[in-house]
C-alpha cells in the first residue's frame, strides 16, 4: 500500500516520507478499511514535530488520528456483513500518555478494531467523515458532558475553528444562545453561518465587557474554550455562578497559573476535554447525535484545504499556518 510516514520527529518537510509499506491484515476484532480521505488535526502534528518532548513509541510511524473508508476485509469475530460498509475513524493512533497505534490512517489501508469503525452516514462524504472523530466528538463532549444546553447562553472561544465550528452548531441547534469569539471578519461569518447568533471580535473589541452587556451583567453558563490559560481571566469574569468551563487545550501555555478565588467565589466548574479520552457511553451518544444531525442535513463539515497523500508535508504545513476549515488528504482519488 501506499502510506505517508515518518522515522524521527521534527519539521514536516525534513521528516515525512511516502512511499509502499506491508498491506495490514485485520486482526481478531479488527476490520480492514480502504481508506478513502485521511483528516489532520492539530494533535496529529504535535506529535509528528516532537512537541514538547514527544518522542517516537514505534520506529516508524503513519500519521493521523482521523479518517473515512471502506470496510474491504474483517478479522476474526466480526461480523463479515460489515464488508462493503462506509465507515468514519476515530483515535486511530491512540491519545497521549500510552504508547498508541503505530499506524494511522495517512495510508490506503487501516487495520482497526471494528468499534472504532463507524457507520457513516450517507448525506456524508468520505473527506467530511474523515473530519468527525477529533473535531466533532471533542465539540460534543464539551456542549453536553454536563447536560442539554437548552435555554442557557454558551460562549463558544475560537468558534470559527474546528472543535468551535461544530461546537457553535451543536450548541444552537440543541437550543442554546451562542455567543462566539473570533479574530476576523472571515471568521464571524464562518461562525455565524454554523448558528453562532452573535460574534465577537476578541482583538477588536473588550471581550468581557461585550458579553457582560449582552447578558444584562449575569454571564454566560458554559464556556467551551479552546485555550484555558490564554483566556482563563476572561472566563472567570463572564461565568455564571456555578457555571462551566469546558476547555479542551492550552496550547499558550501547557501550564497556566490560575487565580483559585476567581473562580471558586463564583462556584465555577472546570472541565478538561480530551478528545482521546471520552467515556465509551459519551461516544457513543456523540456518534448518535452526529448521526442524526447529518441525517437532517443539518450538520456542517467545513473543510479548508485538501491534499493527495503525496503532498502530505505541505497538508501538515497547511495545518500549522493555520486558517479556516479542516484539512483533508486523499490517499487515491479525492472523495
Amino acid at each position: 500500500m501506499r502510506a505517508a510516514f515518518y522515522e524521527r520527529t521534527g519539521p514536516a518537510g525534513d521528516v515525512l516520507k511516502f512511499g509502499d509499506l506491508t498491506d495490514p491484515a485485520p486482526g481478531p476484532g479488527e476490520v480492514l478499511v480502504a481508506v478513502r480521505a485521511s483528516g489532520i488535526n492539530p494533535a496529529d502534528v504535535k506529535r509528528r514535530a516532537g512537541w514538547r518532548g514527544m518522542g517516537m513509541d514505534h520506529p516508524l510511524i503513519i500519521p493521523h488520528t482521523d479518517g473515512a473508508g471502506e470496510i474491504i476485509a474483517v478479522g476474526p469475530g466480526v461480523d463479515a456483513g460489515r464488508i462493503g460498509e462506509r465507515v468514519w475513524l476515530w483515535n486511530a493512533q491512540g491519545g497521549y500518555r500510552q504508547k498508541g497505534r503505530a499506524y494511522g490512517t495517512a495510508a490506503e489501508l487501516i487495520a482497526i478494531d471494528a468499534r472504532q469503525a463507524v457507520r457513516l452516514n450517507d448525506h456524508l462524504t468520505f473527506a467530511e467523515g474523515a473530519c468527525l472523530g477529533v473535531p466533532a466528538m471533542t465539540a460534543h463532549r464539551a456542549v453536553f458532558a454536563d447536560g442539554s444546553v437548552a435555554g442557557k447562553t454558551v460562549l463558544v472561544s475560537g468558534a470559527a475553528g474546528a472543535v468551535g465550528h461544530f461546537a457553535v452548531q451543536m450548541a444552537a441547534l440543541d437550543g442554546a444562545r451562542v455567543i462566539g469569539t473570533v479574530s476576523s471578519d472571515a471568521s464571524a461569518r464562518h461562525a455565524t453561518d454554523a448558528g453562532a447568533e452573535i460574534t465577537i471580535n476578541r482583538k477588536a473589541e473588550d471581550v468581557a465587557a461585550r458579553i457582560l452587556d449582552l447578558t444584562d451583567g449575569a454571564g454566560v453558563d458554559r464556556i467551551i474554550e479552546v485555550d484555558f490559560a490564554a483566556n482563563a481571566a476572561l472566563a472567570a469574569a463572564v461565568l455564571k455562578p456555578n457555571g462551566t468551563i469546558a476547555a479542551y487545550s492550552s496550547s499558550s501555555n501547557p501550564e497556566p497559573v490560575l487565580s483559585y478565588y476567581a473562580f471558586a467565589s463564583i462556584g465555577a466548574n472546570l472541565r478538561f476535554i480530551q478528545g482521546f479520552a471520552i467515556p465509551e457511553d459519551a461516544h457513543r451518544a456523540g456518534e448518535a447525535r452526529i448521526d442524526a444531525l447529518a441525517g437532517s442535513g443539518r450538520l456542517q463539515v467545513a473543510i479548508g484545504a485538501t491534499f493527495s497523500l503525496a503532498d502530505i508535508a505541505l497538508a501538515h504545513e497547511r495545518v500549522e499556518a493555520g486558517g479556516l476549515g479542516n484539512v483533508v488528504v486523499f490517499p487515491g482519488d479525492p472523495a
